[in-house]
C-alpha cells in the first residue's frame, strides 16, 4: 500500500500521526502548540527546543536527505520548504508519501504557516492563539519609542558572493526601528536574485551591518576589509553584529523571538530609546 495520509473517513478529519520535518521551523512550531508527539524526524539543523537533537532522529540536511531512512519511519506527513528542497520532495512523492510544502518568505507568511500546520495537526485554535501571540509582540516592539534618526542597516546573509536582502528579515528590521539600506531587495525570493556588489553596499552607506552566514561564523575583520569599506558608518563605528543563523535565518517562530531582539541589541543596546 502507498504511503500517505488517510485521515478522512465521511467528514471525520484525522490528523496526521507520524510528522518528519525536514526543515526547522515547523518543528519549532509543533513544539510549541504541544504537538511534538507527531514528530518521528527531523533536519539536521534543528536545534529548537534544545532537546529535539536528542529526541528526534535526523533524517537530512537541507537540499538532501536520507530518503531510505524516512521511508523507514513510515510518515504519513513530510513538512518541506521552499523550491530549494523540491529534490527531495519529488523522491517522496515517487515513493507514495504525502508532502506539504511551506513558501513562506514574509511575517504574513510565517504566521499563515503557524495557522496552517495548527489546523493541519488538529490545533486550530491553539495555531491561532500562537500566531497572535506573535502578532502582539512584533505589534509591542513596533510601538516601543525609539531615537531618532533611524539607523540604516544593511543585512549580509552570505560573503561570497554577497546576498542580502530575505524578506522577512528587512520586515524585523523595520518593526525594531531600523531602515534597510537595500529595501527593494525583500521582493527577490531567490538567492541569485539577492546577490549584490560591494560598490552597492558602499553607496547604501549603512550604518549598522548585520550578518548572518548560514551556517559558519561571521568574521567582521574580513568585512572591514573590504576594498572601499573603510568609509562605510557602520565600519566606521564598528557596528558590525553577527546574528545566528537558527535564530534569523529560518522564517518561523525564532525569527519573530529571538531573532528580533537580537536586531534590537544591535539596533538599540548603546543607545537610550
Amino acid at each position: 500500500m502507498a504511503r500517505g495520509i488517510r485521515h478522512t473517513v465521511g467528514m471525520r478529519y484525522f490528523p496526521p500521526r507520524r510528522i518528519v520535518c525536514l526543515t526547522e521551523e515547523t518543528v519549532e512550531t509543533l513544539y510549541l502548540l504541544g504537538e511534538q508527539d507527531r514528530i518521528v524526524g527531523v533536519s539536521g539543523y534543528a536545534v529548537r527546543p534544545p532537546g529535539v537533537r536528542r529526541e528526534k532522529p535526523r533524517v537530512s540536511a537541507f537540499i538532501s536527505a536520507d530518503i531510505p531512512k524516512i521511508l523507514a519511519l513510515e510518515p504519513d506527513l513530510v513538512l518541506a520548504f521552499s523550491d530549494l528542497q523540491a529534490n527531495i520532495v519529488a523522491d517522496l512523492v515517487r515513493a507514495g508519501v504525502a508532502v506539504h510544502v511551506f513558501n513562506q518568505r514574509d511575517i504574513a507568511g510565517i504566521l499563515a504557516m503557524i495557522r496552517m500546520l495548527g489546523a493541519m495537526v488538529g490545533a486550530a485554535e491553539r495555531g491561532d492563539q500562537l500566531a497572535r501571540g506573535f502578532e502582539e509582540r512584533l505589534a509591542r516592539v513596533a510601538a516601543t519609542p525609539r531615537a531618532a534618526p533611524k539607523p540604516k542597516v544593511y543585512f549580509e546573509e552570505w560573503d561570497d558572493p554577497l546576498i542580502s536582502g530575505i524578506g522577512w528579515v528587512s520586515e524585523l528590521i523595520e518593526i525594531s526601528g531600523g531602515e534597510d539600506a537595500l529595501p527593494k531587495l525583500r521582493f527577490q525570493q531567490a538567492a541569485k536574485d539577492r546577490i549584490i556588489s560591494p560598490d552597492t553596499v558602499r553607496d547604501a552607506a549603512p550604518d549598522v551591518i548585520l550578518a548572518s552566514w548560514c551556517g559558519k561564523k561571521v568574521v567582521p575583520e574580513r568585512i572591514r576589509q573590504r576594498p572601499g569599506w573603510g568609509d562605510i558608518p557602520a565600519v566606521r563605528s564598528n557596528r558590525i553584529v553577527e546574528i545566528k543563523s537558527t535564530i534569523i535565518l529560518q522564517p518561523g517562530p525564532a525569527a519573530l523571538t529571538d531573532g528580533l531582539d537580537a536586531i534590537v541589541r544591535a539596533l538599540w543596546a548603546s543607545s537610550n530609546p
